[in-house]
C-alpha cells in the first residue's frame, strides 16, 4: 500500500484557568485506544494522531515531527501546518511560549526541530547542507511572514499554476 504523505494530528488542550473559573465545559473527548475524538454529544472524527490534554511537548514532537526531521536530512521537504481558532494552543505547541524563558520540557516543536537539525549537521562534517525555512501566519485571510524583520506585514501572495496547483 502506498504511504500517504499528509498526516493529520489533533491535540486537545486542557481548559485554561479562566475557562474553569467561568464554568466552561470540555466539548472534545478522546475515545480511548483509538485515533478518534468526539465533539459535542456524538460527532466522531478520526485522525492519524490524537493527543489528549495530558500529552507532552516531547510526545507530540517525537510522534509527529521527528520523522519529518529524518526526511529533511535525507533531502526531502517537510511542512508543518498548525490550524485552530485563537486560543486553541497552536503557539504553545509550535513554540512553547516565550522561547527565551520556557522550560526545557515545555519547548515546542520549532525549537526542538532546530536543535535536532543543527545537531545532525554538526555531526556530519563530510556532507554539505542547505537549510531554508519559512514561518508564515494566515490570519483573517492575510498572509504574514513571521521571519520578515523589516515590517510586520509583508505583501505576500499565494500563487497557482494553470491547473490550480
Amino acid at each position: 500500500m502506498e504511504e500517504i504523505p499528509v498526516k493529520v494530528a489533533v491535540r486537545v488542550r486542557p481548559l485554561l484557568s479562566k475557562e474553569v473559573l467561568h464554568n466552561h465545559q470540555v466539548c472534545v473527548r478522546l475515545i480511548p485506544d483509538t485515533q478518534q475524538i468526539i465533539i459535542g454529544k456524538d460527532r466522531v472524527f478520526t485522525f492519524d494522531f490524537v493527543f489528549g490534554k495530558h500529552s507532552t511537548q516531547e510526545e507530540v514532537y517525537t510522534t509527529c515531527i521527528k520523522p519529518l526531521v529524518a526526511s529533511l536530512i535525507e533531502g526531502y521537504n517537510a511542512t508543518v501546518f498548525a490550524y485552530g481558532q485563537t486560543g486553541s494552543g497552536k503557539t504553545y505547541t509550535i513554540g512553547g511560549g516565550h522561547i527565551a524563558s520556557v522550560a526545557e520540557e515545555e519547548r515546542g516543536i520549532i525549537p526542538r526541530a532546530i536543535q535536532e537539525i543543527f545537531q545532525i549537521i554538526s555531526e556530519n562534517h563530510n556532507i554539505d547542507f542547505t537549510v531554508k525555512v519559512s514561518y508564515i501566519e494566515v490570519y483573517k485571510e492575510e498572509l504574514r511572514d513571521l521571519l520578515e524583520l523589516e515590517t510586520s506585514m509583508k505583501d505576500m501572495h499565494i500563487r497557482e499554476d494553470e491547473k490550480g496547483n
